[in-house]
């Protein structure tokens, strides 16, 4: 009944400072009540111990446990129930552009860039539980992995299953991409709409031109974030294939068209990052996340419930039954 109390005037606490001198008043008014009587001796008087007299200070001891009631009562302790309710007042639809070219699988970043790249994109989709989100992957050509969705379970597991197949014509068509990511986005009715594009390397194929693209999403009001990935100068990445399928490593340079992707940035309204390392990567999608914020309107609702009135009853009941044993069993002796 008194779990999680709350205390509305706990000022009235102050008051309990006032109860050792109303002890102290009391014992000194119940010596100056006791008569005294000197006589040489006690002899052939027959002592009996009254258990009435040894009772006496049980009034004493009620009053002072109503006047405690009555404290606590005044502070008005109370219970509250809190109940919340979110309202998603504006949502952002957001389309991840992801580059599956062969480069991909170079190794400076651990364990490559593309499971690197996945491992953070995932963090960043369970960061957004009130945004739709869907993916477009690009090589030399591009397509739409997952349309843009609430259900960030059937994003995350599109995300899990990215592998560098083969499937997609080799090259990096970063204007394909782009034009594929606003062509999923520009009937969107939600209040922002965002293109996270990510690439390694420079545009060398598609027949779409980067700028174009960037263009189209100035047009329909989508901002793009372009994120070059890959470390400053030489690589460990995928130079040839062997008989059995597997790739050959070897040293490559590491091209990005750094011009092209801060110019997308810059004319769609968005940002360039460059990430070079693991760590780098993970910080961009972060300031991303915060750079880009959902409204949600809370409701807190609170409900009380007064505990004053049962410590009130009780300070009353000790009070009335001190009265009643004061008027009646103790009547002659006090």
């Amino acid at each position: 009944m008194f779990g999680n109390i709350v205390f509305e005037n706990p000022q009235f606490f102050w008051l309990f400072l006032l109860l050792p001198l109303v002890i102290v008043w009391y014992f000194w008014k119940w010596n100056k009540q006791q008569a005294a009587l000197k006589i040489s001796s006690i002899k052939g008087f027959k002592v009996s111990s009254s258990w009435l007299i040894k009772l006496k200070p049980l009034l004493i001891v009620m009053r002072l446990l109503a006047l405690s009631l009555i404290i606590i009562a005044l502070a008005r302790p109370r219970t509250v129930d809190v109940s919340t309710r979110t309202k998603t007042t504006k949502g952002i639809d957001i389309v991840m552009t992801i580059d599956v070219s062969g480069s991909m699988l170079s190794k400076d970043l651990k364990p490559n860039r593309l499971e690197a790249l996945k491992e953070v994109a995932a963090e960043f989709v369970q960061g957004r539980p009130n945004d739709r989100i869907g993916l477009v992957l690009y090589a030399g050509e591009s397509y739409t992995k997952t349309p843009i969705t609430s259900d960030k379970s059937i994003v995350l597991s599109a995300l899990k299953d990215i592998q560098y197949n083969g499937v997609l014509e080799g090259g990096t068509a970063i204007g394909m991409g782009l034009a594929t990511s606003v062509n999923r986005l520009k009937d969107s009715k939600a209040k922002s709409k965002v293109i996270i594009l990510l690439t390694d390397g420079s545009n060398n194929a598609g027949f779409i031109d980067p700028t174009i693209a960037s263009e189209l999403a100035l047009e329909y009001g989508i901002k793009t974030y372009t994120i070059g990935l890959g470390t400053n100068g030489i690589a460990i990445g995928p130079v040839d294939i062997a008989r059995d399928g597997s790739f050959i490593y070897g040293r490559t340079k590491v091209e990005i068209d750094e011009e092209l992707l801060k110019e997308i940035a810059k004319v769609t309204k968005g940002k360039y990052f460059r990430a070079t390392n693991n760590k780098k990567l993970e910080q961009i999608y972060e300031e991303i996340n915060k750079l880009e914020k959902t409204d949600i309107e809370e409701f807190k609702f609170y409900n009380y419930e007064e505990k004053y009135r049962i410590l009130v009853l009780l300070a009353g009941l000790l009070l009335l039954i001190e009265f009643l044993l004061k008027t009646t069993i103790f009547r002659s002796f006090i």
